[in-house]
């Protein structure tokens, strides 16, 4: 018999630090990307780890459907600003 995992502990903390830390970071980011900055290499190493992370909860989210929603809408955050930055870069 197994017993079902009770993540509630590990998704309390990636929700704090999203709240927190990773989501005021990624919209100052993306609004300095839709107005043409480039991004730093201070930048590109949070985006980094802010996706090293998402990978590392996604399967947090994967068994607790209630987040899947706030999954898909931190990933699109994330390529938006990557796809932006991108655009930006080429036009430099």
């Amino acid at each position: 018999m197994t017993t079902p995992t009770d993540d509630t502990a590990v998704l309390q903390a990636l929700l704090d630090r999203l709240v927190k830390v990773r989501l005021p970071r990624a919209m100052e980011l993306r609004q300095r990307v839709f107005a043409g900055e480039r991004l730093s290499d201070t930048d590109i190493a949070f985006l980094k780890e802010a996706l090293e992370d998402a990978q590392q909860g996604q399967h947090f989210v994967a068994r607790n459907p209630q987040f899947h929603k706030v999954g898909i809408q931190l990933v699109q955050l994330y390529d938006e600003i990557i796809q932006k930055a991108t655009e930006n870069e080429q036009g430099a």
